[in-house]
């Protein structure tokens, strides 16, 4: 969830400076057939130094992708718009990003497939990893209270603007006449407290410590949007399925096994935090991390679809038989 997470926007540009990446992607039948002899597939996957991309890295640290026959290039990016582009264009094998985002660029006829689940809201109000926050002063006390405001995310026209009007729905409010500001997470807080925004939608790290500073939770969007939400996921291209279908399956059964680590060893997730972003480890400890499920809630993602139509994020809804895995 995070850091979860930025747009599709200038698409163009930030494929043009993916495309020069250290990365260096499989190399399809050469690195596989190196593989028969004894040496590891290499293999390029896009990360965002986010909570939600903790279990790729223990599956690094575990040795579960080595198993497979695996050598993994975690190259970290700002958000999904270098991400899926680098994918797309084949200067990564694989890549994280938010489920919007990946709506989104089906929507645009990109050759988008996801391959494995990658976090999930846990499906607690009050408990995510992601949420609502407003000052304790604002009179806002549920989401409902949200109508007419305005309210910060990270990226707009995405999958955290989406889930906040679906909650103030939810709640009984019209999310009509919201005011939407982006803001990079780390300045939310401020914004908040300088009353420049009357909200702001955070994931892990920042829900805690806007919490910490004294501001309110008053909604868990993603529990209000959908059972169990899908937050993110890995993905590559169907093209890549077809030509290498072998390393495919081995980065899938991989990172299933990452999750299943990670749902079972929530100290081993908070501590492999500290190796790749900047959580401090008092932070860490006390954080609530998402749902490491390895199955991804198709119904969820449904509605994710409709509501980016009804949002106006996408004109029609996606074709999730060739998004999702079977």
């Amino acid at each position: 969830m995070k850091p979860i997470l930025r747009m599709l926007a200038a698409s163009t540009a930030v494929l043009a400076l993916a495309a020069c990446g250290s990365g260096s992607p499989s190399g399809g039948t050469e690195d596989t057939a190196e593989a028969a002899g004894g040496e590891l597939t290499k293999v390029t996957v896009g990360v965002i130094p986010i909570v939600d991309v903790a279990p790729i890295y223990l599956g690094v640290q575990e040795g579960f992708f080595e198993d497979e026959g695996l050598e993994l290039e975690l190259q970290p990016a700002q958000g999904g718009a270098a991400i899926v582009p680098a994918v797309m264009s084949g200067s990564m094998d694989f890549g994280f990003s938010n489920i919007s985002s990946m709506l989104v660029a089906q929507s645009k006829g990109l050759d988008v497939k996801v391959v494995a689940a990658g976090a999930a809201s846990t499906g607690e109000d009050g408990a995510d990893f992601g949420g609502i926050l407003a000052a304790p002063d604002s009179g806002i006390a549920s989401a409902a209270d949200l109508s007419g405001k305005k309210v910060a995310v990270n990226t707009l026209n995405n999958i955290n603007d989406t889930t906040v009007r679906a909650a103030v729905r939810k709640a009984g409010g019209d999310p009509s006449g919201i005011q939407f500001v982006e803001l990079a997470f780390p300045d939310m807080q401020a914004a908040l407290e300088r009353g420049q925004v009357d909200a702001i939608q955070v994931v892990e790290p920042f829900l805690t410590g806007g919490q910490k500073a004294g501001s309110t939770l008053v909604a868990s969007n993603y529990v209000d949007t959908a059972e169990n939400l899908a937050v993110g996921a890995y993905f590559t291209t169907s093209a890549k399925i077809g030509d290498d279908d072998g390393t495919v399956e081995k980065f899938t059964a991989a990172m299933n096994k990452s999750l299943e680590y990670a749902e079972q060893n929530p100290e081993a997730v908070r501590d492999v935090l500290l190796t790749y972003t900047k959580i401090d480890a008092e932070t860490a400890k006390t954080l609530t991390l998402p749902s490491f499920t390895t199955e991804i809630n198709r119904a969820g993602v449904e509605t994710l679809a409709e509501l980016s139509v009804s949002d106006g994020l996408i004109t029609e809804e996606p074709n999730l038989d060739e998004l999702l895995p079977q």
